[in-house]
């Protein structure tokens, strides 16, 4: 390990060698770290705070990542990724956490996957404490295929015929926010343009009258044989009449067909009740003052 060599992440050019090196480590319980749609997803995401992410830091050896140290929103919820056999790396990533990416208010949160044991250990040891915890599941094609129709009165829309106005407006109801959409589409597509975005194989729900009520995101990573969710929406006066469930078993069909093997899914009881088991834990950890 005597090359190796830590600097500053550069976005515009550090991207792809970061996207490749999650793709390369992945695992299915995020013990080598965050995998790479749930990265991208948090940079094409306009919502997001991308200012600061000149402060994260990339570690490399003979010019290739073996660690990355990062943030997704906003500055102080911290993840960590690293390669098999670089565990000596971590007290430098904590390090660097806490000295570049706190919140405005000083707060710190390690964002450490329950897999991440070596990192976990660390963190302990330097007083830092879970006072959260957040269980997202894995849906096993091999164990379960869902089956769930649509009810009678809804279609999926064609993605070629998609408003993008009128999803904008959808997504926004769909996510409980006050007020009117101001039907500004750009913020989905600033999402869709990203590099490795697949929105072709997105399922969008509409009445038969035409109304859009629910829509569920899908980034596929092919050498991982991963499904990514993200995002899922109902608008209130359609829910609980089982489109999610609906959109879920038309991603599961589309992408299996492509060879996907597994797909996330959210922490609440939707999806444990669909078949997802919670292989995902995430541990929110910080030094708590006794």
């Amino acid at each position: 390990m005597k090359n190796i060599v830590k600097r500053q992440y550069r976005e515009l050019c550090d991207f792809p060698k970061v996207y490749d090196f999650m793709v390369k480590n992945y695992a299915i319980d995020c013990r080598n770290g965050s995998c790479a749609p749930f990265f991208e997803y948090s940079l094409a995401t306009p919502w997001f705070d991308n200012i600061h992410n000149h402060r994260f830091a990339i570690w490399e050896e003979d010019g290739e990542v073996v660690a990355f140290c990062w943030c997704e929103s906003r500055l102080g919820q911290v993840f960590f990724n690293l390669s098999e056999g670089y565990e000596l790396l971590i007290p430098q990533m904590i390090e660097h956490a806490g000295e570049r990416l706190r919140a405005d208010d000083g707060k710190l949160q390690l964002m450490v996957y329950e897999s991440q044991k070596a990192l976990l250990e660390e963190a302990q040891k330097r007083g830092y404490k879970e006072v959260w915890r957040e269980e997202c599941g894995i849906l096993d094609f091999a164990k379960k295929k869902l089956d769930v129709p649509l009810p009678e009165g809804y279609v999926f829309e064609d993605y070629d015929k998609i408003d993008m106005v009128r999803l904008t407006d959808m997504t926004w109801r769909g996510f409980d926010n006050e007020g009117e959409s101001d039907g500004d589409v750009d913020y989905h597509d600033h999402t869709i343009a990203a590099p490795h975005a697949t929105p072709q194989l997105d399922v969008l729900i509409k009445t038969t009258d035409g109304e859009y009520v629910c829509f569920a995101g899908m980034w596929w990573v092919p050498t991982n044989k991963l499904a990514y969710l993200e995002p899922l929406c109902t608008v209130p006066e359609h829910r609980h009449k089982g489109l999610a469930s609906a959109a879920l078993s038309e991603l599961q069909r589309r992408t299996s067909e492509l060879g996907a093997t597994h797909m996330t899914g959210g922490d609440n009881e939707f999806y444990s009740k669909l078949g997802f088991e919670k292989r995902r834990i995430t541990l929110y950890l910080e030094k708590v003052e006794e």
